[in-house]
């Protein structure tokens, strides 16, 4: 295929030599007439260990070449790769005039009569909604009604670090290809081919939003890892012991697990050594902010998941609270995030019923008993067995675990708040 790239910086040059390198012909735009030069004498605008040698040999090949006007040079590309820069701006949104511009040179290169859509792959850093509230309106101004079969958009993340870009293009965690209506881009699967990595066809928002929250998650691990640093460093603990500790766990701490957006966390352990340590952090002057907002991140998320499980209530309606406890198949009803959300639905005066075939008032004992009847005093008169929650006609049924599968509810409105979707 023939692929055009636009914006020859780290990420445009390293898909330049990398997609070259390939078979591909490879035609690199860029407003800056250095690099242009640079590119055409074979040598990489950018430094990148291994990328002159793929560009040079590229350009020894003939497969390789950049200029810095579009002009007709669109005419016979399969795909263009968009991979100018998305600045901060001043008030911390990304700067999107170099992908305004882009879009419009692209657009306006553009002939009726293709006889094949130009697949636009979009590489920079975007919000969510960008594609289809700025990107595609702009095609279809410049183009017309014409537009959605001359071009096929795409939004495609790059997970390149620098110093090893080559490495992690080829061998990346993961392949993000959205388009606008989920459906695969034949093309963009074709340039992927023996790229050995997970592939995902999502929509276009969920690819888009993909790099924020990796890097986010990147930064938070970053920051983690610090504060856990200074608290050790003021106790005179062993930080590198520490981290070795905490990395060989790969059941719980490294994995899948405690990742996935649902419910909030709660328990006798989570929030109470959560409290502990921020304790020590200011004990020893450690300046936790991280850990400072996990608390109140997680009170926060409370309290979202009680207005989206009653956004559609009546006043008073009466609700099924399925799940009490702070996971299934336990009574512990500590600090347990299902009894903050039945407070709340009183609170709020809806006609509550619980359904947690392991709780027994009478069996609870200890903090559990004082907790529950702390926050939740009339909880003797809110369980319901199978065969009552069964029988009632209920305006909402808010499923905290998986019990919920145990009952048979007719049509009631399931909101599952142990899990987003």
């Amino acid at each position: 295929m023939k692929i055009a790239i636009l914006g020859l910086g780290y990420v445009g040059c390293t898909a330049a030599g990398c997609i070259a390198s390939q078979g591909h012909h490879v035609l690199g735009i860029d407003v800056s007439s250095a690099k242009v030069e640079t590119l055409n004498s074979g040598k990489s605008p950018v430094y990148e260990p291994g990328l002159d040698e793929l560009i040079s040999k590229a350009r020894a090949d003939g497969v390789l070449e950049a200029t810095t006007e579009i002009g007709d040079k669109l005419d016979d590309c399969d795909i263009a790769i968009v991979c100018v820069g998305t600045p901060s701006g001043v008030d911390g949104a990304h700067n999107m005039s170099y992908i305004v511009q882009v879009t419009r040179a692209i657009a306006a290169s553009i002939k009726p009569d293709r006889k094949n859509p130009l697949t636009v792959v979009y590489r920079s850093t975007m919000r969510p909604g960008t594609t289809e509230q700025m990107i595609l309106p702009i095609f279809r101004s410049l183009i017309g009604d014409a537009s959605d079969g001359l071009i096929e958009l795409v939004y495609n993340p790059e997970f390149l670090r620098e110093a090893t870009a080559i490495e992690d293009y080829f061998n990346p965690p993961k392949i993000v290809l959205g388009t606008i209506d989920g459906v695969p881009s034949e093309k963009m699967v074709a340039l992927h081919e023996g790229i050995e990595a997970p592939i995902f066809h999502v929509g276009i928002r969920e690819a888009e939003i993909t790099k924020f929250v990796d890097n986010t998650w990147h930064a938070v691990k970053v920051a983690f890892a610090n504060e856990v640093g200074r608290v050790c460093q003021n106790l005179g603990i062993s930080a590198r012991q520490v981290h070795q500790i905490f990395v060989s766990d790969t059941k719980l701490n490294i994995s899948p697990y405690y990742t996935r957006p649902g419910g909030p966390f709660g328990g006798s352990c989570l929030p109470k050594d959560v409290r502990a340590l921020q304790h020590i952090a200011a004990d020893t002057g450690s300046q936790t902010h991280l850990f400072d907002s996990l608390l109140r991140s997680n009170d926060a998320h409370k309290h979202h998941q009680f207005l989206q499980a009653t956004k559609n209530l009546e006043p008073g309606a009466r609700v099924l609270l399925v799940g009490l406890a702070f996971k299934a198949d336990t009574d512990d009803l500590r600090e347990s995030p299902a009894v903050d959300m039945a407070r709340k639905l009183l609170d709020a005066g809806f006609a509550l019923d619980i359904y947690d075939p392991q709780l027994k008032p009478e069996s609870l004992v200890g903090q559990n008993l004082g907790y529950a009847y702390a926050i939740l005093p009339s909880i003797d008169g809110l369980l319901v067995d199978k065969a009552t929650a069964e029988s009632r006609e209920y305006g909402a049924v808010i499923a905290t675990n998986r019990l919920i599968k145990d009952l048979a509810l007719g049509d009631c409105p399931i909101v599952d708040v142990s899990a987003i979707a």
